[in-house]
């Protein structure tokens, strides 16, 4: 496919945990030739740091105080994203359980998430071809002016099944329970709340198969691209 004279691109990708967000945008992106950003792995690196270095998860003032201290840069090559914090490799640290109960409550804290939408913004910005961005607030709050915004949902039975099939061996039932209260944490907090945009294409992925997902959002890249 000829991507020569192709304008850059912003494709913004949110919805829910389990919905099958970083498999898909990982390859829209390495399909078309585009850069990508897991947002989410930026607020996982952030909690990891905080945890690492004793802050107080309980506590908003104490996170809002070093929000600004760890370093993290993200890689955006869809075949092999990279994420470090201060130098340090940390993308298998951070998807631990003992991260993970706790992203929910560093990404509600205000300064962190300015902190973390600078980056995000910037790393956009600067990739020359286009980017595909997942997170949560993507369309909403980091980059209401991208190209495309898509927001993926699913049933939860089958988002706990995809999530405990990717956490081997997790019980369906205890993980359906932790997707609905983090989606709830989510969707609640006060600071760019999971949401979907008014102008978001909606895609229910509960009865797709990954490579179904993949190749309905690349057709609403290429549709978009096309109309530019």
């Amino acid at each position: 496919m000829e991507n020569g004279a192709a304008q850059p691109v912003i494709v913004a990708i949110d919805g829910p945990s389990g919905t099958g967000k970083s498999s898909t945008s990982k390859a829209v992106a390495a399909q078309l030739g585009l850069s990508y950003l897991d947002t989410g792995a930026q607020y996982r690196a952030i909690t990891w740091w905080m945890v690492t270095n004793g802050i107080d998860i309980e506590d908003p003032t104490a996170i809002a105080a070093v929000a600004g201290k760890a370093e993290i840069l993200s890689g955006t090559d869809p075949a092999h994203p990279t994420i470090t914090v201060d130098g340090v490799d940390v993308a298998g640290p951070i998807r631990t359980q003992e991260v993970t109960s706790r992203v929910s409550a560093v990404s509600a804290v205000p300064e962190v998430r300015a902190r973390i939408t600078e980056l995000q913004r910037s790393l956009a910005a600067d990739a020359e071809h286009g980017i595909v961005v997942e997170g949560r607030d993507i369309g909403t709050t980091v980059l209401p002016d991208a190209d495309l915004k898509i927001f993926l949902t699913a049933s939860a039975e089958a988002r706990a099944a995809r999530r405990s099939g990717e956490l081997k061996g997790a019980d369906v039932a205890s993980t359906r329970e932790a997707l609905i209260q983090r989606d709830a944490a989510d969707s609640s907090r006060k600071t760019s709340p999971l949401a979907k945009a008014d102008d978001a294409v909606e895609v229910d992925t509960t009865e797709l198969t990954l490579a179904q997902v993949i190749e309905c959002v690349v057709t609403l890249v290429e549709e978009k691209r096309a109309g530019k």
